[in-house]
């Protein structure tokens, strides 16, 4: 039982990008409590959600990775280009930037 429980919790704390954001530069930021690691990489970033959320508090985390990856990159997220690789899900998005002289 213990060792389930670690591995849950040890897991939710990592996170790794997807194969194109390998090398990326990771940004590490904590917004309303929850925190997100985003790879820039270029004219894209990807945001994964770090730790375990119910389903009522994910309702929030669309706007807040689009925030997560704006902070961190200083780029501007192009609108309606948030995706995640599985519909609905708030744990990981990739996001289209437009950044300054870029």
């Amino acid at each position: 039982m213990y060792v389930i429980l670690f591995l849950v919790l040890f897991l939710s704390a990592c996170a790794s990008p997807a194969p194109q954001f390998f090398g990326a530069a990771r940004h590490d930021i904590t917004l309303e409590g929850i925190r997100f690691a985003v790879f820039h990489d270029g004219a894209q970033a990807e945001v994964i959600r770090l730790g375990y959320l119910n389903r009522h508090a994910r309702a929030s985390v669309p706007e807040l990775m689009v925030m997560a990856a704006e902070q961190t990159t200083g780029c501007k997220v192009i609108a309606n280009s948030l995706r995640s690789r599985i519909p609905g899900d708030t744990g990981e998005a990739r996001l289209a930037l437009r950044c300054p002289g870029g």
